[in-house]
């Protein structure tokens, strides 16, 4: 399944958010950011930047007597 990013503005503060929709096609957005961003670039940059720095550093793996 895939998943759409879309950056959208707040129309109280003027500032963008996220909005991640999950699957792709869904109506209502899964989850979305706090509208922090100046520009919708800005908000795009950014959720590019979180995904690439969570997929560059996994989740350390646990020792076996933990799990």
């Amino acid at each position: 399944m895939l998943l759409r990013i879309e950056p959208f503005e707040d129309p109280q503060t003027g500032r963008y958010a996220i909005a991640i929709h999950y699957p792709a096609d869904a109506e209502r957005p899964l989850v979305t950011t706090a509208p922090r961003y100046k520009s919708a670039a800005a908000a795009e940059q950014d959720m590019i930047a979180i995904l690439s720095a969570a997929a560059n550093n996994p989740p350390p793996i646990e020792p076996p007597n933990r799990r």
